[in-house]
């Protein structure tokens, strides 16, 4: 199955992915539908990210490629709104300027993506924390 995920600098020496920190772990978002991941990536420039590009790939690369770099991974099933943090990490291991393979990924990595099942403790309803449930609660509170 085809997933889309977003990359910065693609297709560059410097290519990122985004990540999200949840209860500790890296998580790589996976959208089923394209529009949900296009929709997630302007969500992220609203925030004053670099622009996003929403590329597709085969699901089992990106489960690979977090299973390499001990990334947990989510899928987004089509439909669902998913919402960004209202924080963002004040420092990132990658550097949209400075193309640095060495370095690992905190927020977005320099590698193309592959993932693995997350396993948290406090699962919720649909595989969401409660932390994450309150979290996107209060930003659709503010929408209204």
């Amino acid at each position: 199955m085809v997933v889309y995920v977003l990359l910065f600098n693609a297709r560059t020496d410097n290519e990122g992915i985004h990540a999200e920190t949840i209860n500790g772990q890296n998580l790589i978002l996976m959208f089923e539908h394209e529009d949900d991941a296009t929709r997630y990536a302007l969500m992220l420039e609203a925030q004053d990210f670099p622009e996003a590009t929403v590329e597709g790939f085969e699901q089992t690369e990106i489960e690979e490629f977090c299973e390499s770099v001990g990334y947990g991974y989510r899928l987004i099933p089509e439909g669902t709104l998913a919402v960004p943090p209202e924080y963002n990490l004040d420092e990132h291991l990658w550097d949209p300027d400075q193309p640095n393979p060495d370095l690992q990924p905190k927020d977005e990595s320099t590698e193309r993506p592959s993932e693995r099942p997350s396993e948290r403790p406090d699962e919720a309803v649909g595989g969401l924390s409660q932390a994450e449930l309150d979290r996107m609660r209060q930003q659709l509170e503010k929408l209204l």
